[in-house]
């Protein structure tokens, strides 16, 4: 076996991301690194894994209106798009879960104290696997906003969660999908954290008539961008909910 190059892909994120500490959003104060950071090789382990496919992903696991025996409260919408790699090449077979709140932007989970109604046709958890065109779909409810501890009157904008683990390990994201026209951008700290106006705008998706289902759901479509010029940030927060 040829040996294995330290360094096959190149350490891109620090001028799409978000500072490890970033004043504003508060929780970033206590867990930002103090000391430099030390880089390390990426290994074979790294760049052969992670395997994540079939028999990971049931039937209706893309649809979280359908999980229950009743439909959940809220707007009914589609999620759609195409995960790609930095060279505009899909990503095939990868296994994508969401996360978020419900219509009334409570979580399903024991954190969550927000005195807003849990639904329980709705808990909020999906997943998919991409097709050969780097497509993923998912039906959902689009969430409320809710008030977080930041600082005063602070609320989320709405958003859904997005795990992806792409072909390798250097490609792994976790991030944040928001909503075009959503009048918290200005004053949420997680959201404006993205140094690059450009970037902020790749975490909006776009509204999608053509997905959009008359009499049942609105369409929105977002792309994903794992590394690269154009790459998706990173939004991982563990204190808002």
């Amino acid at each position: 076996m040829s040996e294995v190059p330290a360094e096959p892909y190149p350490r891109d994120r620090e001028p799409v991301d978000p500072p490890y500490l970033y004043p504003d959003y508060v929780g970033t104060r206590l867990r930002a690194p103090m000391q430099p950071l030390v880089p390390l090789p990426h290994s074979l382990t790294e760049l052969t894994g992670p395997l994540l496919g079939e028999g990971r992903v049931g039937p209706s696991d893309h649809d979280l209106t359908s999980q229950h025996e009743g439909e959940p409260q809220g707007q009914r919408i589609i999620v759609h798009g195409r995960v790609l790699d930095g060279d505009g090449r899909p990503v095939r077979n990868t296994l994508i879960e969401v996360w978020q709140a419900n219509a009334g932007g409570r979580y399903h989970h024991d954190r969550d104290r927000h005195p807003s109604p849990l639904d329980p046709n709705f808990t909020g958890g999906g997943r998919c696997l991409t097709d050969d065109d780097g497509r993923y779909r998912f039906v959902t409810i689009k969430p409320g906003a809710y008030p977080w501890p930041n600082h005063e009157n602070a609320w989320r904008a709405a958003h859904i969660h997005f795990s992806l683990f792409g072909n390798a390990f250097p490609q792994r994201l976790v991030t944040q999908m928001y909503f075009p026209g959503d009048p918290l951008f200005w004053q949420d700290p997680i959201f404006n954290s993205i140094p690059d106006p450009r970037g902020r705008e790749r975490l909006i998706s776009r509204f999608d008539l053509n997905e959009t289902v008359p009499e049942w759901a609105l369409g929105f479509e977002w792309d994903i961008v794992l590394r690269g010029r154009d790459a998706t940030p990173v939004e991982d927060e563990d204190d808002d909910g």
